[in-house]
């Protein structure tokens, strides 16, 4: 039996060219053209939309603009509002520039008006 050859995913700076040169295309087929897509054991073509999706978001910096392949979202503003249960929530934008990860330890310092948080290197947080 043959193997059947899957297409390349694209990546980085070539997944958003050919992105921006299939703009008239539906997402489905822009992810299958991008090599986001499987066959299946009957023959179909399987879209995976949201590994196409998180590699746009790993191209651009996790910033997609209103003429990107994704809509909604918001841009960082760098302001955040206290919820209505007092928490605060800074969102992803923030994390993914400062690099971190599920796990990664914040230090909080309250000041008279502010709040500062600071990463914990991995040296301070096994002391």
């Amino acid at each position: 039996m043959a193997k059947i050859k899957q297409p390349v995913m694209l990546t980085g700076e070539a997944l958003l060219q050919k992105v921006k040169e299939l703009e008239h295309l539906s997402k489905e087929d822009k992810a299958k053209a991008c090599g986001y897509s499987t066959v299946t054991k009957n023959g179909q073509d399987r879209v995976n939309l949201m590994k196409f999706y998180n590699s746009i978001m790993d191209a651009t910096g996790g910033n997609l603009d209103s003429k990107g392949v994704g809509r909604g979202g918001r841009s960082a503003s760098y302001r955040v509002s206290v919820q209505r249960n007092g928490n605060l929530l800074i969102g992803s934008a923030y994390t993914n520039q400062m690099g971190l990860k599920p796990g990664d330890e914040l230090e909080i310092r309250l000041g008279r008006k502010h709040i500062h948080l600071r990463q914990i290197d991995d040296d301070e947080a096994e002391s």
